[in-house]
C-alpha cells in the first residue's frame, strides 16, 4: 500500500530563463519501514517494525482501522526508536475486533510520506482472565516451602499458567516470587523461624492475569520432617532415600545409589516406593493421621509406631498421602533396623516435576521394632 502527499504534483518546478519553461525535477520519499508486524498480549497491540538501511532519521505514522471498515486513521508518530527496531503499543482496542495496521515513514523536510508494504491484522480475544486459584495451602519444609492449589483454571482453553506472589505489609505489597505450569512451587528462599505469606494467580496465553487467590502462610523450620523427593523419572539425583542415623547426615541421596533404602519412582498408574538392595517394605500401608501421636496429641489422632517383625518384600509398593509405610532394613553390620515413613503429600513443583512430601521414623537399636521419631 502506497500513500503519498505531493509537491506540486511530484516534482518542484524550477523556472528557466524563458518564463513559459519550467524544468521538472522528482522528488523521492522517504525509504519505507520494512518487516512490519504486530501481536497482542494483555489488552494491547503493539506494532513493530525494522528500519530500512537507507533510513534518514525521519518519522513514522501509524494507521489503523478496525476489519471491514474502509478508511485508515493515524493514531500515533513515532519519533525515535532503538537498535533499528521500532514499535508502537495500542491501547484503544476492543475484546473480540480485529485490526488491521500499516506505518508510513515521513520526511520532515517536504513532508511526503512512504507506505509500508505490509498491512497486517490482529484479532483480539476476550480480555476474560482464567478463574482464579482456590485452595493454596502452604507446607512449611525445612528452610523451605512448598504450595499447593486447585488446578481448576488449566480446564480453559487458553491457560498458560501460574504466578506466584510473596505478600508483605498485609497484603498491600506482592512481589512475583516466580511461575509454575503446575499446580505446585516449592520457595527454596525460605528461612527457618521466619513466616511468610503467599497468593497465586492464573495467566492465559495472552498475558490475562485473573486475580490473586486467598492467601496463605508457612514458617519453615529445621528439622527432619517435611522430607522430600523427587520421581526418579525427573530428578534422579534426588529421588532416593536413606535411614540416617545422625541429624548431621542427609537423609537425601541418589536414586541409584546402592545405598538408598528406597527411591521415588512414577508413572501412568501412580506413585511407587522401590526398595534398595538391603531394604524391605511390609506390603501394606496404614491410614494415619499423624507419625507419631504425642501426649497432647487428638483423642482421634491415629498412628503405627510398633513394626511388623515378618512379613516384608523387595516389591515396589504403591503409596498414597497420610499412609505410613514400615521398613526393614539391614545395616553393613547385617543387623536388622526398621523404619516408618508417614507420606503427608504427592506433588508437583513448579517445573511440572513430581515429588513426595514425607515424615519418618527410625530404630537406632537393631531388632528393635518400636520406632522413635528422628
Amino acid at each position: 500500500m502506497w500513500k503519498s502527499a505531493l509537491i506540486l504534483t511530484g516534482a518542484v518546478l524550477m523556472g528557466a530563463c524563458d518564463d513559459d519553461e519550467f524544468l521538472m525535477i522528482p522528488v523521492d520519499g522517504p525509504a519505507p519501514p520494512i518487516a512490519v508486524d504486530a501481536g497482542y498480549y494483555n489488552q494491547a497491540v503493539t506494532v513493530y517494525w525494522d528500519l530500512a538501511s537507507d533510513w534518514n532519521d525521519e518519522s513514522f505514522r501509524i494507521f489503523a482501522k478496525r476489519a471491514g471498515d474502509t478508511s485508515f486513521f493515524v493514531i500515533a508518530e513515532v519519533t525515535s526508536c532503538s537498535g533499528g527496531t521500532c514499535e508502537y503499543t495500542d491501547t484503544n482496542i476492543t475484546e473480540l475486533v480485529s485490526y488491521d495496521y500499516f506505518v508510513s515513514a515521513v520526511d520532515p523536510d517536504n513532508g511526503l510520506e512512504t507506505d509500508s508494504d505490509e498491512t497486517v491484522r490482529v484479532d483480539v480475544p476476550s480480555f476474560t482472565p482464567p478463574p482464579v486459584p482456590t485452595d493454596l495451602e502452604v507446607v512449611a519444609l525445612d528452610a523451605t516451602n512448598y504450595m499447593r492449589w486447585t488446578d481448576d483454571a488449566r480446564s480453559t482453553s487458553d491457560f498458560s499458567g501460574y504466578r506466584i506472589y510473596l505478600l508483605s505489609d498485609q497484603g498491600a505489597t506482592q512481589r512475583l516470587l516466580g511461575e509454575s505450569d503446575s499446580p505446585g512451587f516449592l520457595d527454596a528462599l525460605a528461612e527457618n523461624g521466619v513466616t511468610s505469606t503467599y497468593a497465586v494467580s492464573s495467566v492465559d496465553i495472552y498475558g490475562h492475569e485473573s486475580e490473586n487467590s486467598f492467601d496463605d502462610s508457612g514458617t519453615p523450620r529445621p528439622d527432619f520432617t517435611g522430607e522430600l523427593v523427587y520421581s526418579f523419572m525427573d530428578d534422579p539425583a534426588l529421588s532416593g532415600f536413606r535411614f540416617s542415623e545422625s541429624d548431621e547426615l542427609d537423609p537425601i541421596v541418589s536414586g541409584g545409589a546402592v545405598d538408598r533404602h528406597f527411591r521415588l519412582e512414577t508413572d501412568l498408574s501412580g506413585w511407587w516406593l522401590v526398595p534398595g538392595p538391603s531394604a524391605a517394605v511390609f506390603p501394606t500401608g496404614v491410614f494415619t493421621t499423624q507419625l507419631k501421636c504425642g501426649v497432647a496429641a487428638d483423642a482421634l489422632c491415629e498412628d503405627w509406631t510398633v513394626a511388623p517383625t515378618t512379613g516384608y518384600s523387595s516389591v515396589d509398593i504403591p503409596v498414597e498421602p497420610e499412609f505410613t509405610y514400615m521398613w526393614r532394613v539391614v545395616d553393613g553390620g547385617a543387623v536388622i533396623h526398621y523404619g516408618a515413613v508417614r507420606v503427608t503429600l504427592l506433588g508437583t513443583d513448579q517445573t511440572g516435576a513430581e515429588l513426595m512430601i514425607f515424615d519418618w521414623a527410625y530404630q537406632l537399636q537393631g531388632g528393635n521394632p518400636q520406632l522413635v521419631v528422628q
